[in-house]
């Protein structure tokens, strides 16, 4: 998937305090994983993964392909569970 980097820290603010740490906790992987895929440049633990993201600078904060979406579909499941209440 590509999207720029500005939507995705768009994405980012959006969700709720302690987001992060629960999409981490429902993926089984670092929350520091997850800080770094929105951008965050915090140092992994020993069982994270590769964020699996690459930036191209330009427009708009650059552009962004993401390997795998899984943590973009948790952050999106929670803003609009966050809509609904």
């Amino acid at each position: 998937m590509v999207i720029t980097f500005n939507e995705l820290r768009r994405i980012k603010d959006k969700l709720p305090s302690g987001s992060s740490q629960r999409i981490a906790d429902e993926l089984g992987i670092d929350v520091n994983t997850v800080r770094n895929y929105f951008g965050g440049t915090q140092p992994c633990g020993k069982d994270s993964s590769p964020v699996g993201i690459h930036i191209e600078m330009g427009p708009d904060g650059g552009v962004v392909t993401l390997d795998d979406t899984a943590i973009l579909d948790a952050a999106m499941r929670i803003i609009a569970e966050q809509n609904q209440e």
